[in-house]
């Protein structure tokens, strides 16, 4: 399902590029890209037509931080321009890159499409895990499990290791999961600080094009978020069922109720989200910003 081109009020000479389910991307006067956060928000492969008030904020200005915190391990694509006034707080001016075709995600607990490959196969990405893991367990490592990028509306597609290398060279795959496992682990450490695990997250990243940056690997888009992230909380961890999550759960868990009437397999469009569905959602993002980064979200 194609997003909808949002009027951000931007200076003529910013040309819109891509939408995709949640960010926009505009061409700046420079030559860099405007990636400015909507407050849409997706589930089972739909942009829902319920605006989440805030959302862009908050993964922005999350993103933003996470860069800090990483700079030191990675740079980011992120530039020192100023975004304009219209759209400041939701965006980020950033370097154009040559990315890389691969999602870079890290697990180290078991859950979502990783559960389900395990159940199947008793592996992820063609690396075998131990027999009686369940739901919500921790791996025994923290593993790089890479997926193809989807388009709009289509699922990403988890790939073997050998796949990448095929792919991109195997010293490009090897620095990808190196430096992807290395964002994991400190991102995990500072999360566990803040009472948080960090089950598992997706990257990605692409090679600099100029400046300081010219033939560095570089992390782009969104990094760390709820919406790229599945947060726990570490005093609710009980392996054997679904944890409790810092995302769009509520949303997820009420389109699939009795109260929507909307079937996920009917190819129908999803209805309006409710406001107490809607405050929910805002409160899960606005309390994992807090959390994590230690401020107040204003």
């Amino acid at each position: 399902m194609t997003a909808p081109v949002v009027d951000y009020g931007l200076p003529a000479e910013y040309q819109h590029v891509y939408s995709g389910k949640v960010r926009d991307l505009f061409s700046t006067p420079d030559d860099r890209l405007l990636f400015i956060a909507s407050d849409r928000i997706s589930a089972y492969d739909w942009v829902l037509p319920t605006l989440i008030p805030d959302k862009g904020t908050i993964l922005t200005q999350l993103s933003l931080w996470w860069f800090e915190q990483l700079a030191d391990i990675v740079p980011s694509h992120v530039s020192r321009a100023s975004a304009p006034a219209s759209v400041r707080e939701r965006a980020m001016v950033c370097e154009r890159l040559d990315m890389f075709p691969v999602e870079c995600v890290v697990r180290g607990y078991l859950a979502g499409s990783g559960l389900a490959d395990y159940r199947a196969t008793q592996k992820i990405c063609g690396q075998g895990l131990p027999p009686g893991l369940k739901d919500g367990s921790r791996l025994p490592k923290p593993i790089f499990t890479p997926a193809t990028k989807a388009e709009i509306g289509e699922h990403d597609m988890n790939i073997t290791f050998d796949e990448v290398v095929i792919a991109i060279g195997q010293e490009e795959a090897q620095q990808l999961r190196r430096i992807s496992l290395a964002v994991y682990e400190r991102a995990d450490e500072i999360g566990r600080e803040q009472g948080l695990i960090l089950a598992d997250t997706k990257f990605e990243m692409g090679l600099g094009r100029s400046g300081k940056h010219a033939g560095d690997y570089v992390l782009a888009d969104e990094v760390l978020t709820p919406d790229s992230s599945r947060y726990w909380p570490t005093d609710q961890w009980e392996p054997g069922h679904a944890q409790p999550s810092f995302d769009k759960q509520f949303v997820r868990d009420w389109l699939t109720s009795p109260e929507s009437g909307w079937d996920k397999d009917s190819q129908t469009p999803p209805p309006e989200l409710p406001d107490h569905i809607v405050e929910q959602t805002r409160a899960k993002y606005v309390e994992a910003y807090e959390r994590l980064t230690g401020e107040v979200f204003s």
